[in-house]
This record gives C-alpha cells, sequence and structure tokens, in this order.
C-alpha cells in the first residue's frame, strides 16, 4: 500500500474521531430525543448543530468540513496511486494533509483565529498539490 493509502485511510478513521468528538456532547446537551430523531425542520425549529453549545456546534461544522475535505483529498489520492506518482513530495503533502486535518479539531472547537483558516489552507493546498504533482 502505498504511504498516500495509509494517510488516506487514516484520515477516514479520523473522520470517525470526529464524529465521536461531535456526538457525544450533542446527545449529551440534547438528549436523543431530538438527536435520534428525523430532525425534520418543522418539528427542531432549527438545524440541531444551532442549538447545541458553541463549542458543539463548532464541531459539527468541523466534522462536516472534514468531509467535504476528505473529498478532495481522495481524488489526490486516487490520481496519485493510478497515476503511480508518488513521490517524497506527494508523501509529504499527504502527511501534512493529515496533520492538518488533527489540528483543524482544536483550531476550531477553541475559536483559534486565525489560526484555523491557516490549518485549513494547509490541508487544501497540500491535496492541490498532489493532484498537480500527479499531472507533472
Amino acid at each position: 500500500m502505498t504511504t498516500e493509502l495509509t494517510v488516506l485511510a487514516l484520515a477516514a478513521l479520523l473522520q470517525f474521531v470526529q464524529f465521536a468528538l461531535m456526538a457525544i456532547p450533542a446527545n449529551l446537551e440534547l438528549g436523543p430525543g431530538k438527536t435520534a430523531s428525523p430532525r425534520d425542520p418543522d418539528r427542531l425549529g432549527k438545524p440541531l448543530m444551532d442549538q447545541a453549545s458553541v463549542r458543539t456546534g463548532r464541531l459539527f461544522r468541523a466534522f462536516n468540513n472534514h468531509f467535504e475535505a476528505l473529498i478532495l483529498f481522495t481524488i489526490a489520492v486516487v490520481v496519485v496511486t493510478l497515476g503511480d506518482a508518488s513521490t517524497p513530495f506527494t508523501r509529504g503533502c499527504a502527511w501534512a494533509y493529515l496533520g492538518a486535518r488533527i489540528l483543524y479539531i482544536p483550531a476550531y472547537a477553541f475559536g483559534w483565529v486565525p489560526w484555523r483558516s491557516a490549518i485549513f489552507a494547509v490541508g487544501f493546498f497540500a491535496t492541490a498539490f498532489m493532484i498537480t504533482a500527479a499531472l507533472l
């Protein structure tokens, strides 16, 4: 397995960790009556993340943001792996992505401004650089 695929697997496991970091406090704060419901807008009034505490709401958003980032990172890993374009540079980019995604969780949860955006940018550009390197 390539390093990039290993990092992708670890990033997927990170998503499970993020789910727990978000779901446990959400269930404690809002109760299973809301969190296990079909979440119909007319019943809840507003989205669950808007009803949770500030920090839990941030964990909801960080969780969703990782899904979005993971899509592009997965594409980058597929392009690098299937294109047989793995290099020390693409491996370093993959690790930079994972490191940034790990740091992004506390950065978002604790409102580290402007560091949250800078950390996001590291992962975003590492992904873009992986795709670009595979094409060159």
